[in-house]
């Protein structure tokens, strides 16, 4: 490689905290045009090297012992404040991994992009909103103009990432880091983003660091790969060396680690949940008298049914209103339509009634940074549920901790996590909390809104056959939400697919992935095979 076509270069690396060895032995180059991809489980030191890179540490108590970050011949190790901030944002940029939170809640789409345009191209005024149109029209966002006046709580979670993506790409960086920049969003957009990333690259002659659990991606676009574990670089080569003659078992086993198999028909149970016409509305504009003049119409008549036992899987493009339909069976948003559990209507239940019920309906949101109080340790966050139950369960304190203590180890968490906070973790060990607090009530039905997006692969399989395992001990239904269709047709029974808020095709597992009848099934299954 000349030193013209090297635009990282990573030597020796190693980060600690306080007097903790984090990282070490670190070493890599990227050239123009190319594709690094860094692979390994959660809390193996991916994204702590991407964010090392732009120097994004909370330094001092985070420091370097040895080692040096080169860019584009610059080292940028030390540098000061203002050399950094001319780096960031417009020579190098980050999609993180959480775009939930990474994203401004007070803040509207257009105000964010808007932000890094003033700050490195100084554009204002019509120039800077005509270019964040281009970017989201670039990312494929419905309907642009009228997300410029959104506020991130009012999108999917694949439409943040999107934003994320033109925050990203706005000023046409040389080196883009992506950490997990494809987890929150479904197989097309998926496919489109990749491919759109794919083309900007080979435009700008950009250098792409992309941080992924997803092996299929890694294969077909990432030129080299570092497998990384436990802080500890194992393996550095060619993509197709890695893929076909990996040189480390512990590379074996990520590579082996794809979930497979089948779910075994299910005979018919009695229902637990059953929904008929279910609709969500929600309101765009208002008149001066706050009557609603403009409506998004997020769910349209949904009608299901989840049998004892069972996993029903919900599938569909971002936005298409799977995480609204669970949020409104569970009676967390606004809806019309009627939500029958366990032979009982629940829509006009009490309050106090409705709080008892769920004990039994549980959920793990999309996003385990946002749904985890930042000021509560993992103890109190899964303990939460017992309190909040316990004059039913009657545990007392040593009882609770034996509970949480259990919980914790059946999602594969050791008990000394009990007293650090979320932001201690990896995405993928805040999934982990995030199930362990939904488990610890032992419910009927449980809801998954996207339960392994944030985990790597050989995480990921160990949660489906915990999660497979726990059904099968304990009878527990699933409403499972996810664009990973491997996954889909490994764990559920039946399938829904969704789009646009209306059902356009359900059925078995089986008669889904062999013979779907819908193009855009088919469409949606096609694009999972990029």
């Amino acid at each position: 490689m000349n030193k013209e076509s090297c635009l990282l270069r990573v030597k020796n690396l190693a980060v600690s905290f306080a007097e903790t060895d984090i990282l070490s032995g670190v070493s890599f180059t990227l050239e123009k045009g190319k594709t690094l991809a860094i692979v390994g489980e959660s809390g193996s030191g991916k994204s702590l090297t991407a964010l090392s890179i732009l120097q994004l540490l909370p330094y001092p108590h985070a420091h370097h012992p040895e080692g040096d970050i080169i860019f584009q011949g610059q080292s940028l190790m030390g540098q000061s404040e203002a050399v950094l901030e001319a780096v960031r944002g417009n020579k190098i940029s980050m999609i993180f991994q959480e775009p939930m939170t990474s994203l401004n809640p007070l803040h509207s789409i257009e105000k964010q992009i808007a932000e890094t345009l003033l700050l490195h191209k100084g554009l204002t005024g019509r120039k800077a909103r005509e270019r964040t149109l281009e970017l989201l029209v670039l990312v494929g966002i419905d309907d642009p103009a009228s997300r410029l006046t959104a506020y991130p709580h009012q999108l999917s979670g694949g439409q943040r990432q999107r934003i994320m993506i033109a925050m990203a790409l706005a000023n046409e960086p040389d080196l883009l880091i992506a950490d997990e920049p494809t987890t929150a969003l479904d197989a097309t957009t998926q496919k489109q983003i990749l491919l759109l990333l794919k083309s900007l690259q080979k435009r700008l002659n950009m250098g792409i660091l992309m941080i992924t659990h997803d092996l299929n991606i890694v294969q077909q676009f990432a030129d080299d790969v570092l497998v990384m574990c436990k802080g500890q670089q194992i393996e550095y080569a060619a993509t197709p060396q890695v893929f076909a003659n990996p040189a480390e078992e512990y590379t074996k086993k990520l590579l082996d680690a794809t979930p497979k198999g089948e779910m075994e028909p299910l005979d018919e149970h009695k229902v637990i949940l059953e929904a008929d016409n279910i609709s969500v509305s929600f309101p765009l504009k208002k008149s001066f008298w706050g009557k609603t003049t403009q409506a998004l119409d997020a769910v349209k008549n949904v009608s299901l049914k989840v049998h004892a036992g069972e996993t029903l899987a919900i599938v569909g493009e971002s936005g298409s209103g799977k995480s609204t339909l669970a949020q409104a069976l569970l009676q967390l948003t606004k809806h019309s339509g009627k939500v029958v559990y366990l032979g009982k209507e629940i829509n006009n239940q009490h309050k106090a009634d409705l709080q008892l019920m769920r004990q039994n309906l549980q959920i793990v949101f999309q996003d385990p940074y946002a749904s985890l109080s930042p000021r509560m340790s993992v103890y109190d966050i899964v303990a939460e549920g017992i309190h909040v139950f316990n004059q039913q369960l009657k545990l007392n304190e040593q009882q609770i901790e034996q509970e949480v203590k259990r919980v914790l180890m059946t999602v594969g968490l050791d008990e000394s996590v009990c007293n650090r906070y979320p932001h201690q973790f990896s995405g993928g060990q805040r999934q982990r909390i995030a199930i362990a607090r939904a488990l610890i009530l032992k419910p009927k039905l449980i809801v998954l809104d996207e339960p392994t997006s944030a985990l790597d692969r050989s995480i990921q399989k160990q949660i489906i056959e915990l999660l497979k395992s726990l059904q099968k001990a304990f009878g527990l239904s699933y409403l499972f939400i996810s664009h990973d269709l491997s996954v889909v047709k490994s764990i559920s029974h039946r399938v829904l697919v969704l789009k646009s808020g209306e059902i356009i095709e359900q059925g078995t597992t089986s008669d889904i992935f062999t013979k779907a009848n819908n193009s855009y099934t088919q469409q949606l299954l096609l694009s999972s095979i990029l």
